[in-house]
């Protein structure tokens, strides 16, 4: 009879799942004492901000995007402020009554995408701006399915398509997720990834087909 692990049953701990006292479990633990949301928003801000700048200079044309590369632009991004940053989540994460795949199979998941999506949509070649947007969606989707950070999933699947447009010789796409009028939108773009967890990767390529077109029509 195979002997029993005890650990199976234990729910997660370590700092992935502790908040930052006197943050009114608002805020989780971090290096830096920030106790407010805003506060701590406008910190990842600038650290995003800032890491995005540091990897145009890294990220070439020719560059194929890896599990490493992306646990290393998270770390790069969010080192300073949490203690886990670049590590795969720990805990198991349900937002809006959507439930990802559990933690413990993150690194598998993640080197499957690595063997599949980003083998064969990066590097981001330059073509139509259909199939650059396809090859967005599909790498954007399935990133996101796999939520494989306890923080930032979002942040950074929409830094990553950044990247890749500029390696397909374009500008980022203007998502319009911020701002005035944001907010249907912003329920709009879910609703197309949620389509891309099964595959549809339609309407997320129109989205960004749509991004795309809006920052070229933009630079005229």
């Amino acid at each position: 009879m195979c002997a029993k692990d005890p650990s199976r049953y234990r729910p997660p701990s370590g700092s992935q799942t502790e908040f930052q006292p006197g943050s009114g479990e608002r805020v989780l633990l971090n290096k830096l004492g920030l106790t407010a949301p805003r506060e701590r928003d406008a910190f990842e801000h600038r650290a995003l901000l800032s890491a995005q700048e540091t990897y145009l200079s890294i990220v070439e044309v020719e560059s194929r995007f890896t599990a490493k590369i992306i646990c290393e632009m998270h770390r790069l991004w969010l080192g300073r402020i949490y203690d886990w940053a670049g590590e795969y989540r720990t805990v198991n994460l349900t937002k809006g009554g959507f439930t990802w795949p559990p933690a413990s199979i993150v690194a598998a998941n993640m080197v499957e995408f690595e063997k599949g999506p980003l083998r064969a949509h990066t590097p981001c070649t330059q073509g139509p701006l259909e199939s650059v947007a396809r090859s967005i969606a599909i790498v954007h989707a399935e990133l996101l399915l796999i939520h494989p950070f306890r923080e930032g999933n979002g942040r950074l699947a929409r830094w990553l398509a950044d990247l890749m447009a500029y390696q397909a010789g374009l500008p980022a796409p203007k998502l319009r997720l911020a701002g005035p009028g944001s907010k249907g939108r912003f329920v709009y773009y879910v609703n197309c990834v949620q389509q891309g967890y099964v595959q549809n990767y339609a309407a997320l390529a129109a989205f960004f087909l749509e991004g795309l077109e809006f920052r070229l029509d933009s630079l005229r």
